[in-house]
């Protein structure tokens, strides 16, 4: 049920409010902005006077998330798409077949010209996912060798939380995200996931195994902090 709330300084703003069988108030900040997991018994009065005391935090991270927001993508011609970290061009061509080429940092999207804008995002994506796959392969390939272990059997993911993960079957995913990413980050969540073949969990050890593949590990995971909001536009 979305509600509205006034704080003590006048501003207010508006939150949803989900009742649940539960004790305490929850709050928590998406992308839609604040969230209230309340009692299914709390009085109204009761409820208020908890937000306004957590006034401070709300309008914090509210400000926070609005400062981090960064516009989705528009599949409309002339959009800019990131490729290794490259900025590139979206060129919709009306077409009677579809076809996607990639040349001079542009990326063509050949489609009927009915519901051209839909065809396109199918179709980068498909062409993210085919590049990704492509491209982090020879990577793993490059960086298992140098760890010493046979190349881990490979597949993409499309988590939205994590950019990459290993399993106890020595099997590596990787979001195809990532092939947004400028090549050193790329490289660095790899050696991340790769080092756990050798160590399954992030201890000391693990993280002398990182350093080994690749040196600047610190860095990189900065960075990729940093970039997340961008590489999550798509």
């Amino acid at each position: 049920m979305q509600q509205s709330l006034t704080f003590s300084n006048g501003e207010t703003i508006s939150y949803l409010l989900e009742r649940r069988p539960r004790r305490t108030v929850g709050l928590k900040i998406t992308e839609n902005g604040l969230v209230v997991h309340a009692p299914k018994r709390i009085f109204e009065f009761q409820l208020n006077q908890i937000l306004q005391e957590k006034s401070n935090w709300i309008l914090t991270k509210l400000q926070a998330r609005e400062a981090n927001q960064i516009e989705k993508i528009q599949w409309v011609d002339g959009e800019h798409l990131l490729y290794l970290g490259q900025d590139i061009q979206l060129k919709l061509v009306p077409d009677v077949k579809k076809t996607t080429h990639f040349e001079r940092n542009k990326l063509a999207i050949h489609a009927p010209q009915v519901n051209i804008h839909k065809a396109c995002s199918r179709m980068v994506l498909m062409w993210y996912k085919k590049q990704a796959a492509l491209d982090f392969a020879r990577r793993v390939e490059v960086f298992a060798a140098k760890l010493g272990v046979p190349t881990p059997p490979l597949t993409l993911s499309n988590a939205q939380s994590r950019w990459g993960s290993c399993n106890s079957r020595g099997e590596v995913r990787l979001s195809w995200r990532l092939l947004q990413a400028p090549p050193q980050i790329i490289n660095y969540v790899i050696c991340h996931e790769l080092a756990h073949l050798k160590q399954m969990n992030h201890s000391a050890k693990f993280y002398a195994v990182v350093e080994q593949l690749f040196p600047n590990y610190k860095a990189a995971e900065k960075e990729l902090k940093l970039l997340s909001p961008q590489l999550h536009r798509m």
